[in-house]
Order: structure tokens, then sequence, then C-alpha cells
């Protein structure tokens, strides 16, 4: 199949999904002149994108037959399913050439899926899924992780150069699917420890903010330590990125885990965990809620 590169004056570009991360992601496009068509299941969602531009059309196969690149980040696999293989789904409306890139995180085989049924429809479709959260969409400073053929890679790579900053191809289909879970894997084990560390350091009398200071500049340095440990101390548990969706990711990755072999008790910990921020009301919180669980096992709450 022949594929062209993207540019502004020449390129339509469909986005279906403007969530928490999304409606940012999108926003770029706009502001570097390309034409976007846009649906949401919540229209209302969508209006700031409008006011900038963008057209609105009423199904993903809609949005599908206006585009050339069509881009989806919707929540959760079965979201994903529908989306493209549904009778208004993205493959249904797809004309022949167009690059299919899904920025949700879901699971690989799904994704080896899309790209099967792409290529018997003269598509190409390419996996994407991202890492840094509502900030790293903001400030179009997230990490990619793309699987898919080379040359559709290249034909967008100017596309993920206005979203993120690192942006690294994994290899075939599903590959950046698999690059994703190894990132959650991480972040799950790292909330774990940054949490209990704010714990402990409470107990201990600490200034938690002076003792943040310290290991900052040391081994524990991470993102985390940067970016969400501050937010726990202010007990601002506003989403950056929804516990109920870093559930669905670690989930996949244990299924992964499963059918590769692999046993992952650390993982493990942390899903049983994160699935009780979920059970006290917590699931549209963001992953450093976990403090609230954790606060509840030891009967404690930071205050400073």
């Amino acid at each position: 199949m022949t594929v062209r590169l993207v540019v502004p004056t020449d390129t339509s570009i469909g986005w279906i999904g403007t969530g928490v991360m999304g409606s940012s992601m999108c926003g770029h496009l706009l502001t570097a002149g390309y034409r976007v068509t846009v649906h949401s299941r919540t229209q209302s969602k969508v209006q700031p994108l409008l006011d900038r531009g963008a057209q609105w059309a009423e199904s993903p196969r809609a949005v599908a037959a206006a585009s050339d690149v069509l881009i989806t980040m919707v929540g959760f696999p079965q979201d994903v399913h529908t989306v493209y293989f549904a009778e208004t789904g993205v493959l249904a409306g797809a004309r022949a050439g167009t690059i299919l890139i899904d920025m949700t995180t879901t699971q690989p085989s799904l994704s080896r899926d899309i790209a099967a049924a792409a290529s018997a429809n003269n598509l190409s479709a390419i996996d994407a899924p991202v890492s840094g959260g509502d900030v790293g969409a903001k400030n179009a400073a997230l990490s990619i992780m793309i699987g898919g053929d080379t040359t559709s890679v290249q034909a967008v790579i100017l596309l993920f150069e206005l979203l993120g900053k690192k942006i690294v191809h994994q290899g075939g289909p599903g590959t950046g699917q698999q690059a994703k879970l190894c990132n959650q894997i991480v972040i799950a084990g790292t909330m774990v420890g940054v949490c209990e560390s704010l714990l402990y350091g409470y107990k201990a009398g600490l200034d938690l903010n002076r003792m943040l200071e310290s290991i900052r500049g040391g081994a524990a340095a991470c993102w985390t330590l940067d970016n969400l440990a501050p937010k726990i101390l202010q007990r601002n548990f506003a989403p950056g990125f929804f516990v109920e969706h870093f559930i669905k990711d670690m989930g996949i990755a244990l299924e992964e885990a499963t059918r590769m072999g692999l046993t992952l008790p650390g993982l493990t910990l942390a899903h049983q965990l994160y699935q009780t921020v979920q059970t006290l009301g917590h699931g549209r919180s963001g992953t450093h809620a976990l403090m609230l669980a954790l606060e509840a096992l030891s009967d404690i709450e930071i205050t400073i």
C-alpha cells in the first residue's frame, strides 16, 4: 500500500476520544494547522475543539470517511473494539490508504487484530500508546511507544512529534502496547514505594517536604516523586490518569504475563491495592490516590 507523508495543508485528520489527555493532544494538531474531524461519546466534551475550528462527525465511521489519518484515544479495550469493528465503526468508513493510529492502552492482541483487518482493507494500522498523563499531553511532552510497519510509521512521524518528546518505534503490530505495559509495571511498583515512603516519613515525624527534597536528589529520583508526591501532600487527587484505567492496564499486563508463563508478584499486589482504591470510591481519581488505600490499611491520614 502506498502511503503519503502528512502535511497540514494536504492531510485531513480524524480524532476519536477527547478525555483527560485526548483533548489536549487533538488541540496540538489544530494548532499546527491540520484540518481535524472529531467524534466523542459526549459531544459537549468536544466543544472547545469545535470552537477552535474542528468539525463534528456523528460516528466513528463518519470520522473515518473524512480522514486521511485517523487517531483514537478512548478508555477500555471494549471501547476500542466497538470504535473499530462496529457497523458504525472506523473500519466500515475508512477509505483505502488511510492510516489508523490507536493511542489507547489496550491488549496487544487487539492491536494485532486491528492491523490484520486494516491490511485486508488496504489500510494500515499503528498502535501508539503514550505515557505522561495530562501534564505530558498538555505540554506535548508524551512518551510514545509505537508498533506497526516502518513505512506507515515514518509517514505520520510528524504527527507524533507534535504530541511527544520521546518517540520510539518498538516493532510490528502490538509491540507498542507491550512496551506500554512494561511502562505501567514500573509505574505501579514505583507508586507503591512513593506512597509507603510518605507514610513511613509521616509516622516517623519527618517534615515530608524536607524529606522529599533529599530523596529526589538521590537514587530514588523519579517522575512520580517530582510530580505526584507534592499533590498527595496537598490532598489533591484530581486525575492526570484515572485509577480505573490504571487497573485496566495492570489487568492486561497480568493477563499477558500469565499467557507467557510469568509470575509478577509486585504487579499482582499493586493491582489488588488499586482495586481497594476503586472500592473506596476513587476509581475516577488520579493514580496517586493509592495513598488513600494505604492510609486506610494503617488507619492514619497524612496532614501537614
